[in-house]
C-alpha cells in the first residue's frame, strides 16, 4: 500500500497544498465514502448524477487524513486539502508516479476474452519465486487500474495488470500509465462490438496496449486481424496460437475431463493444467512464455500451474447433487468464448448439457452472432438447453444438429436439470454476466 506524507501526494499528482497539512501520514486511498479504512487519501468524483465533493467532509470525519478537491468546486471547506485540476487525471498522474518508485516489472494483459484467467495464471507461475501483485476483482479501467497501482507493496517486484475497455483509446490511456514490460493480447472477440463496430475495431482497440509498453509483445498469432498490427510493432515480440506458424505453437494437447495437456513452441517439455477448456491452453501458453522471459525453468512453470487458484465463476468445477459435475462458466461470454465452451464440453464423456443465455453488447448484429452458436452445434454430441431473449435464436438454430429445450424463465431450466442429475451428468453454464445464470447452479445445488 502507498503510503506517503500529504506533501509528497500533492507532488506526485501535479497539485497543491496548504502547508499546514504538509506533513500528513496517508496511507493508500478510497473512492467511497463508506469505505473509508484508515487514514487514506479520499478522491471525490464529479460524475452525471453526483458530486463526490460532496462527501469530502463525511469522509474525513470517517477518519480520510486528507482529500483531492477539484479546483473548479467552489466552497472548499477549510480542512486537509490537495488541490488539483481534475481528481481523476491527478489520481492517475499520482499512481504512475507511485509504479515509477515502486518499480516492479509490469504485465499487462488485455483481450475479449481470458483476461482475468491470464492474470491468475500468469499471477500462479510467477508467485512462488517474485512478490507479485495482480488486479483484484476487475479493477481494469481508468479508475480502477490507478487504484490497484496505489495498491502496490513498496516490496513488489511484479505488477499484474489487467487492462479493459468499452472504446477506442482508453487502453491506450491505461498504457501509457503503466508502461508494461511485457503485454500480451488474449484474443480479439465480438465484446464491445456495439461501440467499436467491427472485430477490425476491437483488434485495433486492444492493440493499443503496445503504446506504453517497453519490452516483449506476446500475441494471438492464429487472428488474421493482429497479424498486420503486429508488424508494425518494432520491439521484441512473439505470436502464440495452435497453426504451425506461429513463434509459440501450442501443440501436442490432450484433454481429459480433469487437465489438459500441452507443449508451448520447440520445448518438449508437457504442460499440465488443472482446468476444463481447449481455449485455456491459449491462455496457459502466454503465462509459460511470461515465465519462460522471467527466468523459470519449464519443469517450475509446469510446478506452478498446478496449483493455480481461479477467480469464480471461470470454467469452475463444481459438484453437484447425485454426483454430478457442474461447470460454472457464467462470469462473462462472447460468441467467440461460447464456441469454445461448446468444444471443451465435447471432449468429455457421459450425459451432457449445455445451458446458454444471451451474449450482451453485441450491438446491431446480435441475431445474426447467437445463430452462429447455434450452428456451431453442427456435429456436436450434446443436448442445449436455451433461456433469455437472444437465447432463443442460439436454440432456433441448433435444434437442427442436437437435441435442444428453449424455456422463458430460469427456474424452468432448474427444474429440467434436476430431475437429470446422475454422476454420469455434466453441466456447462455460460453466458454474459448480466444473466445470472449462476442462480441456476445455486438452485441446483
Amino acid at each position: 500500500m502507498m503510503i506517503r506524507t500529504a506533501e509528497q501526494l500533492a507532488e506526485m499528482s501535479g497539485g497543491t497544498i496548504d502547508a499546514r497539512y504538509a506533513d500528513i501520514k496517508v496511507e493508500g486511498v478510497a473512492i467511497d465514502s463508506r469505505n473509508i479504512e484508515g487514514p487514506v487519501l479520499f478522491v471525490p468524483f464529479k460524475g452525471e448524477h453526483t458530486d463526490g465533493h460532496r462527501y469530502v467532509e463525511q469522509a474525513i470525519a470517517q477518519g480520510a487524513a486528507i482529500s483531492f478537491w477539484q479546483q473548479d468546486v467552489p466552497d472548499a471547506p477549510d480542512l486537509p486539502l490537495i488541490k488539483v485540476d481534475d481528481c481523476l487525471t491527478a489520481l492517475q498522474k499520482m499512481s504512475k508516479a507511485y509504479l515509477k518508485q515502486v518499480n516492479p516489472t509490469v504485465i499487462g494483459i488485455t483481450g475479449s476474452n481470458g483476461k482475468t484467467t491470464t492474470k491468475d495464471m500468469v499471477a500462479s507461475v510467477l508467485s512462488p519465486k517474485f512478490k507479485v501483485k495482480k488486479t483484484i476483482g476487475n479493477y481494469n479501467n481508468e479508475i480502477g487500474l490507478p487504484l490497484t497501482l496505489c495498491q502496490l507493496n513498496e516490496d513488489t517486484e511484479v505488477s499484474i495488470l489487467e487492462m479493459g475497455m468499452s472504446g477506442l483509446r482508453e487502453i491506450a490511456l491505461l498504457s501509457e500509465i503503466a508502461e508494461p514490460d511485457i503485454a500480451a493480447i488474449t484474443n480479439i472477440g465480438e465484446s464491445h462490438m456495439r461501440d467499436l463496430g467491427s472485430r477490425e475495431g476491437i483488434a485495433k482497440a486492444k492493440f493499443e496496449i503496445t503504446e506504453g509498453l517497453k519490452g516483449l509483445f506476446i500475441y494471438d498469432g492464429d487472428e488474421e486481424l493482429l497479424k498486420p498490427l503486429a508488424a508494425g510493432y518494432s520491439g521484441d515480440k512473439q505470436s502464440l496460437g495452435f497453426n504451425a506458424d506461429n513463434d509459440q505453437q501450442l501443440r501436442d494437447v490432450e484433454q481429459s475431463d480433469a487437465v489438459i495437456r500441452f507443449k508451448v513452441g520447440a520445448s518438449n517439455s508437457m504442460f499440465e493444467l488443472p482446468l476444463l477448456g481447449l481455449h485455456n491452453v491459449r491462455n496457459a501458453g502466454i503465462a509459460v512464455t511470461i515465465g519462460r522471459k522471467m527466468g523459470l525453468s519449464d519443469s517450475e512453470i509446469n510446478q506452478h500451474l498446478a496449483r493455480l487458484e481461479m477467480t469464480g465463476m471461470r470454467m469452475e468445477r463444481l459438484e453437484g447433487p447425485a454426483g454430478s459435475l457442474l461447470i460454472n462458466d457464467a462470469y462473462n461470454a462472447s460468441p467467440t468464448s461460447m464456441k469454445a465452451a461448446i468444444d471443451t464440453l465435447s471432449t468429455m464423456t457421459g450425459d451432457k448439457y449445455i445451458v446458454l443465455s444471451d451474449v450482451l453488447e453485441l450491438g446491431p448484429d446480435e441475431e445474426m452472432y447467437h445463430r452462429e452458436v447455434g450452428r456451431y452445434f453442427e456435429g456436436k454430441d450434446m443436448t442445449l438447453i436455451a433461456t433469455g431473449e437472444a437465447g432463443r435464436f442460439i436454440f432456433d438454430e441448433a435444434r437442427h444438429f442436437v437435441p435442444a429445450h428453449y424455456f422463458s424463465s430460469k427456474e424452468e431450466v432448474t427444474d429440467y436439470l434436476r430431475s437429470r442429475l446422475t454422476s454420469e451428468t455434466k453441466i456447462l453454464f455460460k453466458a454474459s454476466r448480466g444473466m445470472k445464470l449462476e442462480t441456476i447452479i445455486e438452485a441446483l445445488e
